[in-house]
C-alpha cells in the first residue's frame, strides 16, 4: 500500500492505483487543473507542469488552492 498526504490527510493507494503524475491525481480527485495551484513537498508546481510532475509514495501535497476567476 502506498500513500500521499493531501492537505494534511493521508490517502492510501494500492500500488497499481497510485497516480503517476500530479495531473492524474487531480483528475482522480475531480479537480480541474485550471482552478488550482499545487505544492508538492514544499515546492510550488506551475499548472503547466502538472502532467510531468511525478508522484511517489510518501509525498506531501498541500494545499490545493482554488484560484478566483472573475
Amino acid at each position: 500500500m502506498e500513500s500521499l498526504t493531501i492537505n494534511g490527510v493521508s490517502r492510501p493507494f494500492a500500488a497499481e492505483a497510485m497516480p503517476a503524475t500530479l495531473a492524474e491525481l487531480l483528475d482522480e480527485l475531480g479537480v480541474a487543473a485550471t482552478t488550482v495551484v499545487a505544492e508538492v513537498d514544499g515546492a510550488i508546481v506551475a499548472p503547466e507542469r502538472f502532467g510531468v510532475t511525478p508522484l511517489a509514495d510518501g509525498q506531501r501535497l498541500a494545499p490545493l488552492n482554488f484560484l478566483g476567476r472573475g
